[in-house]
């Protein structure tokens, strides 16, 4: 008796709540229904597409700190496209290329004293893992292409832990703990950017003072 009486309750309950649905006019939530999840992937990809877009201006404000304004154009939108459909945005591409090269003018032909090449500094091996000659990552678009695979294996690697496959980027021990402080102070410098009135890069601001 008591089953029966929570059944017919549970009966009333859902019929109440289907008629207050259409007395606001608003069909009640299916959520078998697959539209419903078709509608919720597409404003997550356009949410994710608001945010990649929002980054690239402070991105390149910060990039042309460091380099030509050309230059700074050219490279944030490379971390805006190289990072679509990955588990990146491009802030994250951005801050591991200054934690890298931003001391050397974000430069292609940057080469470190153990071999590292490029504006994301790729090592040759690992360079050649991922279907690249070493000299390769003298070119930027390869290079960013290379970097956002090498960091899909550090993310694999740390079990879907950015922060942590940020620092596996780098290495292991005492200079990979340095180099995650280096990445954090360059995410702060661009979400400082991205959060505040907008600034002109280097060439903008040199125009409106002339």
């Amino acid at each position: 008796m008591r089953i029966s009486l929570l059944i017919l309750a549970f009966l009333f309950l859902i019929a109440v709540t289907n008629n207050q649905a259409s007395n606001n006019g608003t069909p009640a939530a299916n959520p078998l229904d697959p539209s419903e999840d078709a509608s919720g992937k597409r404003l997550g990809k356009e949410l994710d597409r608001l945010e990649r877009q929002k980054q690239l201006p402070a991105i390149t404000a910060t990039f042309a700190q460091r380099t030509s304004t050309d230059r700074a154009h050219r490279l944030a939108y490379l971390c805006y496209e190289t990072t679509l459909n990955t588990p990146f945005k491009p802030i994250d591409l951005a801050e591991i290329a200054l934690a890298e090269t931003g001391g050397h003018a974000l430069s292609a032909k940057a080469v470190s004293s153990r071999g590292a090449v490029g504006v994301w500094q790729l090592m040759p091996e690992r360079a050649k893992s991922h279907g690249y000659h070493p000299a390769e990552m003298k070119n930027d678009e390869k290079c960013a292409a290379a970097a956002v695979r090498e960091l899909k294996v550090k993310l694999t690697m740390a079990d879907g832990n950015l922060s942590l496959a940020k620092r596996l980027y780098c290495g292991a021990g005492k200079q990979a703990r340095l180099y995650e402080a280096k990445i954090r102070k360059y995410r702060r410098e661009i979400l400082g950017r991205m959060y505040m009135e907008p600034l002109p890069v280097a060439g903008e601001m040199k125009a409106t003072n002339s």
